[in-house]
């Protein structure tokens, strides 16, 4: 199968659409109502999830069988479909758990579409605020509450000295080389700010950020980032400068000078 591009991407476009509204009629209702929150992770960590995460993947993968049966999904809450199809949607229905059940709007539902390994189209949708990221096939837009979408463009700031730089936590680097290297380029940059989640990498690329530096993420908190950052004229990559496709430690720069400057500080 070859990459879609034209009129093959459209109908992608237009389905990643189509998810992002129906994934919103399910979280909207929820959000800042009290809600039960469950512990995925083990007993001494807390990893939350609620039913309007679990709703909104639900609603997602039932459009996507019924519009794209062929297609494979990977979802953060139930898992994998068909994951021999060369297409495959990377699901995150609330990406910032942890802000929606606060109440902070600091987080959005993340719909990527790999082709063959590949991100080709990503999505960040914040049903709250009605603000909605996404990368077409050359650029990536911002549709506000206003409804008219807009072309976006990371900034130019090649110095840390003058990055403003943000992380959703400090709590996501483990001691010693992770801790160590986020905590040199911290020293280096004009501003950090935490919290935020998916929302840091649409704000880079919107040019307000410079830097976003996490690590222990996995495929679905970035594959529908990746197209968005690159598309708006930044790059993201792991530390080491690999591919951002599997997650782990990631590094997400709006000047291609920076981000070089970034990894050689987070590896030294």
């Amino acid at each position: 199968m070859t990459f879609p591009t034209g009129s093959r991407f459209s109908p992608l476009l237009a389905l990643a659409h189509d998810l992002a509204d129906r994934s919103g009629a399910v979280i909207r209702p929820q959000f800042r109502k009290t809600i039960a929150v469950a512990n995925k992770a083990s007993a001494d960590a807390f990893d939350p999830v609620t039913k309007a995460d679990q709703g909104a993947e639900r609603a997602i993968s039932r459009l996507i069988r019924q519009r794209a049966p062929g297609h494979g999904i990977v979802g953060e809450e139930f898992g994998s479909e068909r994951p021999d199809s060369p297409l495959q949607w990377i699901i995150d229905p609330i990406d910032g758990t942890r802000s929606f059940i606060t109440g902070t709007p600091m987080w959005g539902t993340l719909i990527g579409l790999l082709h063959e390994g590949t991100p080709v189209l990503g999505m960040m949708d914040q049903p709250f605020t009605r603000e909605r990221y996404w990368s077409a096939e050359k650029a990536s837009y911002l549709r506000e509450a206003s409804g008219k979408p807009r072309k976006l463009r990371t900034r130019a700031c090649p110095q840390l000295s003058d990055a403003l730089m943000m992380t959703t936590s400090p709590d996501l680097f483990e001691r010693g080389a992770e801790e160590d290297g986020f905590g040199r380029v911290k020293r280096a940059v004009r501003m950090t700010r935490y919290g935020g989640d998916c929302y840091a990498y649409c704000l880079l690329a919107a040019g307000f950020v410079d830097l976003v530096v996490e690590a222990g993420l996995k495929s679905y908190d970035v594959v529908a980032l990746i197209p968005i950052v690159e598309r708006a004229g930044g790059r993201i990559t792991t530390w080491d400068g690999r591919p951002a496709t599997a997650g782990g430690r990631i590094v997400a720069s709006g000047d291609p000078a920076l981000h070089a400057r970034a990894l050689k500080l987070l590896n030294r």
